[in-house]
């Protein structure tokens, strides 16, 4: 593809600053709200890590906060390092008190870095129109927009990606060792920060190899054997340490591999249901078309991207059909495939349309259409204000911490009330954790799960009111045996006594 723009060069890059500028203060919105926008049991599991860490040397905390939020992050499985965590520690530390906000101004700017990049690439790979088109459906994506201010490792495991994914796409048009180190050192940290990024390393990296040569030939060159040492050895480091000699990686495997879905209609529509959700069934059509647009010579690691997608989806196959967020990856696999189609539309323009003018009109409806996605997320963002929810949490707590037990059907497996309320309690499973453990094969009678989760407790919390209406045995049960001890309009706390 030719190195042109439909645009004059300057205001080419005009209009890129303006993307990127436009598309922070879009992320800047409300970011100090509490991070429940955008799957807060995600966010508040590693809030509750972060505080807790946070704590250990904090000065000013009571005793008894210090104790208990050192508690709920000991509590919280490890599974990647707590990079994001530490991050946002340090950034506590430096204001003097645990402002949420604070790591979720560290994924925006992940976020952004990982655009910039990703703009790099389709650059190299297309051109300057396509990618263009990459970096604005990247950045203005609504589903993006939200994930890009989690409180989460994915945007920091975007950015790590996104580099990585430029160094292999230099690397492949010039095998230089200095390609080669930052390829493997870049795929290796998106990998040890959150590690289904190997399925994408692997396969970004595999495509560009093999596209150049053949099997042999790559087994036998010193630089693809770098790449691949340098990608793996951080995690395989860290697996050692948290299987061998410390143990807490042992058991944190489990229940994200279920055969049987792979047989089952459904988890393919929940997949297509899920992605939907996160780009539109226009970029699920457009992406492949995409795919099939981009130059031949250059399509290597964008073909091993797809591989990689699959194989993560396949294997990941609970948490892919049930956790939308699992499918952020694809968004940078779609914007780098959307790219030729930017340059189409460029090109049709360019040569059937003379002078300025359509220039303009292209230009203007581009615009418009960032200006659009723009204000419908802030539209929502600012009809969404959460703070209030502070108050109510902190109000249970004070009703419930010195009275007893606890058991809670709530939000979030019960993290709004550890991190507001300050208070530990037994979360009773929802409609949906109900079902997954049936399918692992543990049948769940009512009376059984009543009894185990209510045993030595003293109070019955409701706060997830969509759930209280799902769960009829369970709502009749409470209504007809028990009396309340406190209701309001956001929760209802039943004595069990």
């Amino acid at each position: 593809m030719k190195n042109t723009s439909i645009f004059p060069k300057p205001l080419y890059w005009i209009f890129v600053v303006a993307i990127f500028l436009g598309a922070f203060a879009l992320r800047m919105v409300d970011i100090d709200d509490l991070p429940l926008d955008f799957h807060p049991t995600r966010q508040l599991f590693s809030a509750l890590k972060a505080r807790g860490i946070y704590y250990q040397t904090a000065p000013n905390i009571p005793d008894w906060q210090r104790e208990m939020a050192i508690d709920q992050w000991k509590l919280q499985a490890t599974i990647e390092p707590e990079i994001v965590e530490n991050l946002a520690v340090f950034a506590y530390r430096l204001k003097g008190t645990d402002d949420l906000a604070l790591p979720r101004i560290f994924s925006v700017i992940f976020w952004m870095v990982s655009a910039l990049f990703l703009f790099l690439t389709a650059r190299k790979l297309t051109s300057p129109d396509g990618s263009l088109l990459a970096l604005s459906f990247y950045l203005f994506l609504p589903y993006g927009v939200y994930a890009s201010r989690s409180f989460q490792p994915d945007p920091l495991m975007m950015m790590l990606l996104a580099v990585f994914l430029w160094a292999l796409a230099n690397w492949s048009d010039a095998e230089e060792w200095r390609w080669t180190l930052l390829a493997g050192v870049f795929g290796g940290a998106a990998i040890l920060v959150k590690m289904v990024a190997a399925f994408f390393v692997a396969g970004a990296a595999g495509g560009a190899v093999l596209k150049r040569r053949n099997l042999k030939d790559a087994l036998l060159d010193i630089r693809v054997w770098t790449i691949a040492i340098l990608s793996l050895l951080p995690t395989a480091l860290y697996f050692y340490y948290g299987i061998v000699i410390d143990g807490f990686l042992s058991r944190q495997f489990g229940g994200r591999f279920l055969p049987e879905l792979l047989s089952t209609p459904s988890f393919y529509l929940r997949w297509g249901l899920n992605l939907n959700q996160v780009v539109g069934y226009l970029v699920i059509a457009l992406a492949p078309l995409g795919l099939l647009l981009f130059p031949k010579s250059k399509n290597g690691m964008l073909r091993g991207l797809w591989i990689g997608y699959i194989a993560y989806g396949l294997y990941f196959n609970y948490h892919f059909s049930t956790h939308d967020y699992y499918q952020i990856p694809f968004i940078l696999i779609a914007a780098l495939s959307l790219a030729p189609l930017g340059e189409m539309m460029s090109k049709t323009v360019r040569t059937r349309r003379k002078g300025w003018m359509p220039r303009l009109l292209f230009l203007g409806a581009w615009t418009l259409a960032l200006l659009g996605a723009a204000w419908t997320v802030r539209s929502e963002l600012r009809a969404n204000d959460y703070r209030p929810l502070a108050s109510t949490y902190r109000e249970i707590g004070d009703l419930l911490r010195d009275e007893g037990k606890t058991v809670a059907l709530t939000e979030d497996y019960a993290y709004r009330l550890n991190y507001w309320s300050w208070l530990n309690v037994t979360h009773f499973p929802s409609a949906g954790d109900l079902w997954y453990q049936e399918k692992r094969g543990d049948p769940q009678e009512f009376e059984v799960v009543f009894e185990k989760n209510t045993k030595n407790r003293d109070f019955f919390l409701v706060t997830d009111f969509d759930e209280w209406e799902k769960q009829d045995e369970l709502r009749e049960y409470l209504t007809e045996n028990y009396s309340l001890y406190a209701e309001d309009n956001a929760y209802l706390i039943f004595d069990l006594r």
